[in-house]
């Protein structure tokens, strides 16, 4: 068994609101462990942003234990274990995507020849090798989301949170991008947290996925992939690939029978 890298116990996450509490997370149990990639899957509202919030130190769960590398997620956040990767590539148009990806390098105080060097590293990483120079306006919607993930990676966090980060993007360049942060987890080794509303998404890139309930999210399944890390895209035709999703879509609609 791989070292746990976020391990939550009994996690719950209860928001105050005009119209009274508001359960978004109850009684969350999860073990991350290192190197895996872990698929959040579930209906809209069900919880899946914010246990991924509550696990990058944005939120704060009202009761229960969340520990990221044995730290408390705020501890976490402060050495800056993972970096982030949200809906919406929000790169600064007045920026270069090099000068995009370099930002938090700036904000953490490393040299000039020290930006530089991780810059191009990351760049070749999401093969955008030659674009550095280029503005966010010059770039389509799927290279953004590639800079996007360079920046996380730009100061080396051994955790990759993602949001939804293909989620605006059409069919073809989603399946590309897919196969791309494949190849680059294989590369990395870096442990990824995906959130998602496709469950062939979910069942193609994860070692592990997480299935949740409408709100209070709750998960409602933990499904082990026994799928190879090599994975063409033309495994989702396969008995294997099909029975995964099956058991996913079995587990939302199980998570809806609940309510």
């Amino acid at each position: 068994m791989s070292a746990a890298v976020i391990d939550a116990k009994g996690v719950n996450l209860v928001f105050q609101t005009g119209d009274g509490p508001v359960q978004a997370l109850k009684d969350v149990n999860l073990t991350v462990g290192k190197g895996e990639f872990v698929s959040f899957i579930g209906p809209s509202g069900c919880g899946k942003t914010t246990l991924l919030r509550t696990i990058a130190a944005l939120e704060h769960p009202t009761a229960g234990q969340l520990t990221i590398n044995g730290m408390t997620p705020d501890e976490a956040r402060r050495k800056r274990a993972y970096g982030y990767v949200f809906q919406a590539a929000g790169l600064y148009p007045w920026r270069t995507i090099a000068k995009n990806i370099a930002l938090p390098l700036e904000i953490m105080g490393f040299s000039k020849g020290e930006q530089q060097a991780r810059v191009d590293r990351v760049l070749e990483l999401v093969e955008l090798s030659g674009f550095g120079n280029k503005f966010p306006w010059q770039l389509s919607g799927g290279m953004q989301q590639r800079a996007s993930i360079a920046r996380a990676l730009a100061f080396d966090a051994d955790i990759l949170l993602m949001d939804e980060p293909f989620g605006a993007l059409d069919e073809i360049v989603r399946d590309r991008l897919n196969e791309e942060l494949l190849k680059l987890w294989n590369r990395t080794g870096k442990t990824i947290c995906f959130v998602t509303h496709s469950i062939p998404e979910a069942v193609y890139l994860s070692t592990k996925i997480v299935v949740m309930s409408p709100r209070p999210g709750r998960i409602t399944d933990i499904i082990d992939s026994p799928l190879p890390r090599e994975r063409p895209l033309d495994i989702r035709d396969t008995k294997a690939f099909i029975d995964i999703a099956h058991r996913v879509r079995e587990g939302l609609r199980a998570g809806h029978s609940d309510e």
